[in-house]
Order: structure tokens, then C-alpha cells, then sequence
């Protein structure tokens, strides 16, 4: 496993987080001057987009998550990004949550797949960036934010060598390798098939420094090459035109990581036949973790000081539907295999030592083992970043 694989899973997904929420808010938006007060504007759409954005890329929050060190588990994880998905006035049901999940999960999973090289997974990374710059155009502070994080990704990974990359890969390969959801814009294109699972193409660029396969040359002990032999492939092979940028500014090349919303059309999950029996064959924790409750409350301190936006008053905030009526998203919610549901965690940290530790659990009750010996290093960080808030 990659200690360098935390920061790349977390960045584009949320960049597929943020793209699957603006899509949704511009669906939903209705023109300033004609919307009620529980109806959602342009100028909203914004605001949302902003404070998720700036809480997302805040600078001790990055500064913590490039440090190097092992992937948390799925359920950790996705406590995250239910925290950061409502950091500002938006508020999204456990269902629609679900779905949103699964959306960002299933299009990071092909890229990677898709990857013609394991150091290509960088390239990914900036599009995701480039694209979350486009959203925040006009917030100068907030650019900031995330070029910081773009000059932090070039120092950290621009001196890894290919073979650390593949292991990056190998790691985010295994953190997916159960999830088989369904979406309807990979089924369309066929790029996915009704159990699942992606269809790989074997036609298009080959790596940039490849060649074309089809000739076979041998070479003799000095080194001459002394015969070739061609041979025919099934797939239509070419070479790419040039390398994309790995800088600051540039031409990617690789358009995987672009916004494939961009493009109005329904998004739609469906859990396949192994997602649905996936108690099976990968029951994480349904045996609990003795190191579960330990993990979340890492993931407390790491979180502890980037606040919610709560909405003043009485007013609970704006609710955003991923589905397409109430009706398919209340059905979602009564149809969500067990072992796949999840519950928000309540975070919440202050500087009274009690109250650090408080934190809701994930799926129902969670036994709670004593904390690693401080000796093992993993959060003393977090710990010293807590107190300082």
C-alpha cells in the first residue's frame, strides 16, 4: 500500500463531488427574482459551491492529509465528505447522499482504469482542479486556496518514480475493487455493463513514450538489431500527439477528469447483483474494527476546525435532491441494502478535553477498543492541530 495515495483519492473525489453538485444546483435554480425562499438561485448555487470549495482546500486541513501515511477505510472515508458536503446552507437526505457517493466513487474508479500510465493519475488530478478554478473564477481568495494545494501535489509527486506511481494505482485499485454500482451514463455509453463492471477499450492512444504495438525486433549479443516481425492486433492503436502538462498552467492532453456533466443529461445509480450481496464476500465492518472508533477520531481532529455554515435561525437550510422526484429518492432510501446504508457522524470538537472525543458511530453500534499505544505516531499531528484551534 501507497502512503502517497490519500491526498489523490481525496482531491478527485471531491472534484467529482463538487462537479455532480453543481450540475444538480443549475438544474434546480430558478430565476432570482421569481424564487420563493425555499427555492434555490444562481446566487445560492454560488455560495454553495464557495464554501465547499474553500473548506475543501483549506490550509491545515491539506497540510495534515499530505502527510504521508495509509488509506483510511471506506466508512471513514465517506464520513468526510458527508462533513464536507454540508459545509454551507445545502443539506442532502441519507439517500441522496448515497447516491452522490456512488457517483463520485464510480467515475474516479474509471478513470484510474482508464490511466494509460500509473503517473497519468496526476494529470487526472489537475483536471479536476483546473475545472474546480473554473467554478471559483471570480474569488480571488479562494484560487488561491487551490493553487496552493496545485504547487503542493507538483512537489510532492513530480519526484516519484514510475514504479511508486504503479504502486499508487495498485492502491487505489484495491480501495474500489468491491464497488460495482450501476450509473446510467456509463450504461448508455456502454462503457459499463448490467453487473457493474467497466468495460475496458482496446483501442485509442497508447502511453505517451510507447510505441504502436504490432512489430516484434530481435537483436543479437552486440545489441544490433537483426530481424522484425510483424503481427496483426485487434485494437486501432495511436500515438499520442504530445505529453501533457504536469505544471501549474497547461494543456493536460488527458481529458480524463473533466467535467462529464457539462453536458445536461439524467445521472442515475443502480446497485448491481454483487453490490447487493456484497456482505458476501467483503463485510467490512461487520465484525467491528477495534480501531474504528480510534480512526474517526483522527478524523475529528482533522475536521475539528473547519466549520459549518449553519443557516441562522430556524431555517434547517436548503435541501438538494439528487433524484428526480421526492418519490425516487424516498424509494432509494427504503431499498438501500443495509451494509451499504450509512449515518452522518456529528464531529464535533472544542477545546474541553471531555468533549474532544465525542463522535456518533457508523453503522450502529461500534466497539470501542483502547486507543494505539502513542507510540505508533499515527495522529499525534491531528492532536497538536486540535489543541491549536
Amino acid at each position: 500500500m501507497s502512503v502517497r495515495t490519500l491526498p489523490l483519492l481525496f482531491l478527485n473525489l471531491g472534484g467529482e463531488m463538487l462537479y455532480i453538485l453543481d450540475q444538480r444546483l443549475r438544474a434546480q435554480s430558478i430565476p432570482g427574482e421569481k424564487a420563493r425562499k425555499d427555492e434555490w438561485t444562481d446566487v445560492d448555487r454560488k455560495r454553495v459551491m464557495n464554501d465547499i470549495i474553500t473548506t475543501m482546500f483549506n490550509k491545515k486541513f491539506m497540510e495534515e492529509l499530505f502527510k504521508p501515511q495509509e488509506l483510511y477505510s471506506k466508512k471513514a472515508l465517506r464520513t468526510v465528505y458527508d462533513r464536507l458536503a454540508h459545509a454551507s446552507i445545502m443539506r442532502l437526505n441519507q439517500a441522496s447522499m448515497d447516491k452522490l457517493y456512488d457517483l463520485m466513487t464510480m467515475a474516479f474508479k474509471y478513470q484510474v482504469l482508464l490511466c494509460p500510465r500509473p503517473r497519468d493519475i496526476l494529470l487526472v488530478t489537475f483536471n479536476h482542479l483546473d475545472t474546480i478554478k473554473d467554478f471559483i473564477y471570480d474569488s480571488p481568495g479562494i484560487m488561491n486556496q487551490v493553487d496552493e494545494t496545485f504547487r503542493r501535489l507538483i512537489d510532492t509527486y513530480s519526484c516519484l518514480s514510475d514504479g511508486e506511481f504503479q504502486l499508487i494505482r495498485q492502491t487505489l485499485l484495491i480501495f474500489f475493487q468491491d464497488m460495482h454500482i450501476r450509473v446510467s451514463i456509463f450504461l448508455k455509453d456502454k462503457v459499463q455493463n448490467s453487473n457493474g463492471r467497466f468495460v475496458l477499450p482496446i483501442s485509442g492512444p497508447v502511453p505517451w513514450g510507447t510505441e504502436v504495438p504490432g512489430l516484434i525486433r530481435m537483436f543479437n549479443h552486440d545489441g544490433d538489431e537483426v530481424k522484425r516481425t510483424e503481427f496483426t492486433t485487434p485494437g486501432n492503436y495511436v500515438t499520442p500527439q504530445r505529453e501533457g502538462s504536469f505544471g501549474l498552467y497547461g494543456d493536460r492532453v488527458l481529458k480524463l477528469g473533466t467535467n462529464m456533466y457539462s453536458v445536461s443529461r439524467p445521472v442515475e445509480t443502480h446497485m448491481s447483483g454483487s453490490s447487493k450481496n456484497l456482505a458476501s464476500h467483503a463485510k467490512e465492518n461487520i465484525v467491528p474494527n477495534p480501531l474504528a472508533k480510534e480512526e474517526l477520531n483522527f478524523l475529528a481532529r482533522l475536521l475539528g476546525g473547519l466549520e459549518i455554515k449553519n443557516p441562522s435561525g430556524s431555517d434547517t437550510g436548503f435541501r438538494l435532491n439528487l433524484f428526480t422526484t421526492d418519490e425516487e429518492e424516498e424509494h432509494a432510501a427504503l431499498t438501500r441494502p443495509e451494509e451499504l446504508a450509512y449515518k452522518v457522524i456529528n464531529i464535533e470538537a472544542t477545546q474541553e478535553p471531555g468533549r474532544r472525543e465525542e463522535l456518533s458511530c457508523i453503522l450502529g453500534e461500534l466497539e470501542v477498543a483502547e486507543p494505539r499505544p502513542a507510540s505508533s505516531g499515527k495522529g499525534e499531528d491531528l492532536l497538536a492541530l486540535m489543541d491549536a484551534l
